[in-house]
């Protein structure tokens, strides 16, 4: 199984952010993570496959994605073809350090959406192909500024993809070991609890006695806070250790299975084939071999 590489960007302490603009017919990079937050345009890039977190999926001839600090990520070269010169990948990747935005400086009320969007790139954002054609000019354009208005173009573009509809979160939360505050210390005491116990037997009546509530307060409690069920929520905290160490263990799939609370091997294939679409088998056969990645 292949490692992910942790990469050490060329981005040095006196820096904002770092850019790099290049065409290309392929893609040589494996999956990797790094400390920066990266924004990621890419164009003719159809076919190819992208890998943030635990998701995996091929793109259309425009993308343009947002990725967290310290999330595995990487683009594969897939069902991509080259034919001809204007065929060629045109990508732009923009780097900028986790802290480029002093966390009382993001409280501000003008900084809200901001804000918002680096804790939701935490699991990778894909933006619609509407918002990256109509920044395409810009994102290209930014390596020609320089010093401060290239830093406030930047806070101009974040700006805008944070205000931006028809978002898609990518990777499952747990894989990216990040905690998601839901505003309800009630939530975040059974969220800690659901962590911290996945791989035992958990009820309804369990967690509902530990957030002080009836079975059917906290049923409609944790699906109008977070939109999904019970259920639903202790089975993605379940997938995400899952997928882990698919990409970190030798372990078989039966084994990880059992080792994080599902006790019937069919389900939790069937299961992982719904929420991942694609098998257990295929998903770690996506961080392995000889693939090759931006």
């Amino acid at each position: 199984m292949s490692e992910i590489i942790k990469e050490i960007t060329p981005l040095t302490p006196y820096d904002c952010f770092t850019i790099f603009a290049r065409e290309k017919t392929f893609f040589d990079f494996p999956i990797h993570y790094h400390n920066e937050f990266e924004l990621n345009f890419i164009l003719n890039g159809r076919g190819v496959k992208r890998v943030v977190g635990d998701h995996a999926q091929e793109i259309e001839d425009i993308e343009l994605v947002l990725v967290g600090s310290n999330i595995p990520h990487g683009w594969i070269t897939h069902n991509y073809k080259f034919d001809n010169e204007k065929d060629k990948i045109t990508e732009v990747t923009i780097q900028f350090h986790n802290d480029l935005f002093e966390a009382r400086f993001l409280q501000r009320n003008q900084l809200h959406f901001i804000k918002s969007l680096l804790e939701k790139s935490q699991k990778g954002i894909s933006f619609s192909s509407e918002i990256a054609f109509a920044l395409k000019d810009r994102i290209l354009t930014l390596a020609n500024k320089t010093g401060f208005d290239s830093v406030l173009e930047l806070l101009s573009i974040l700006h805008d993809l944070s205000t931006s509809r028809n978002i898609q979160l990518l990777s499952n939360a747990t894989f990216s070991d990040n905690t998601v505050s839901y505003n309800s210390r009630r939530l975040e005491k059974v969220f800690e609890f659901l962590r911290k116990n996945y791989n035992k037997d958990i009820t309804l009546a369990d967690v509902s006695k530990l957030a002080d509530m009836t079975e059917v307060s906290f049923s409609r409690f944790i699906k109008k806070r977070t939109g999904k069920t019970f259920i639903d929520s202790l089975n993605e905290i379940r997938l995400g250790y899952a997928t882990r160490l698919l990409i970190d263990s030798s372990e078989t799939i039966a084994e990880i299975a059992y080792k994080c609370g599902f006790n019937n091997i069919s389900y939790f294939n069937r299961l992982f084939r719904k929420k991942k679409n694609l098998t257990p088998k295929e998903f770690r056969e996506n961080y392995a071999g000889s693939r090759t990645f931006i």
